[in-house]
C-alpha cells in the first residue's frame, strides 16, 4: 500500500465528529432598555452555544458591569442602561477566558472545580488550565 491509501483508511475510520470542523459560533446579543433596566432576551441562547452554567455566565456579567441583575426564564435582567456593544465585547471576553482552551484554541472545554481551585479542561487536547473564581 502507499501512502495515499494508509491516509484513506485511516480517514475512514475516524469518527464522523472528529472529521466535521463546525465553526464556534455565539449568537449576537438581542438586548433591549426598558425604564432603568436593561433586558438580554437571548441570554440562555447564549450559554447554551458556551455550553456553560448560566448563573457561572450571569455572575461574570454582574461583576463587569458592577450591577444588579436577576434571571427569569431565558433572559436576563440588569439595572441600568446598558448598549449592545457592552454584551457583546463582554461576551468576547468570556469566551476568550472562560471558553477557549489557551493551549489549542478550541472551544471544546469545560469548567472543573478540584478543592477550592478552576480549572478549565480541554476535551479536545487534555490540557488543564487554571482560571479565575469569580
Amino acid at each position: 500500500m502507499n501512502y495515499r491509501e494508509l491516509l484513506e483508511r485511516a480517514r475512514s475510520q475516524l469518527p464522523s465528529d472528529v472529521r466535521e470542523h463546525k465553526r464556534f459560533e455565539v449568537p449576537p446579543p438581542r438586548s433591549f432598555i426598558i425604564g432603568m433596566r436593561t433586558i438580554l432576551a437571548n441570554f440562555k441562547e447564549i450559554c447554551d452555544a458556551l455550553n456553560r452554567e448560566p448563573r457561572h455566565v450571569l455572575k461574570f456579567f454582574s461583576g463587569e458591569m458592577a450591577t444588579a441583575t436577576t434571571m427569569q426564564r431565558n433572559r436576563a435582567i440588569f439595572q441600568g442602561k446598558f448598549r449592545y456593544d457592552t454584551f457583546d465585547r463582554l461576551i468576547q471576553r468570556y469566551v476568550k477566558e472562560f471558553v477557549v482552551c489557551p493551549v489549542c484554541t478550541r472551544p471544546d472545554t469545560k469548567i472543573v472545580k478540584d478543592r477550592r481551585f478552576l480549572f478549565l479542561v480541554c476535551e479536545a487536547c487534555g490540557a488543564r488550565s487554571s482560571i479565575s473564581m469569580l
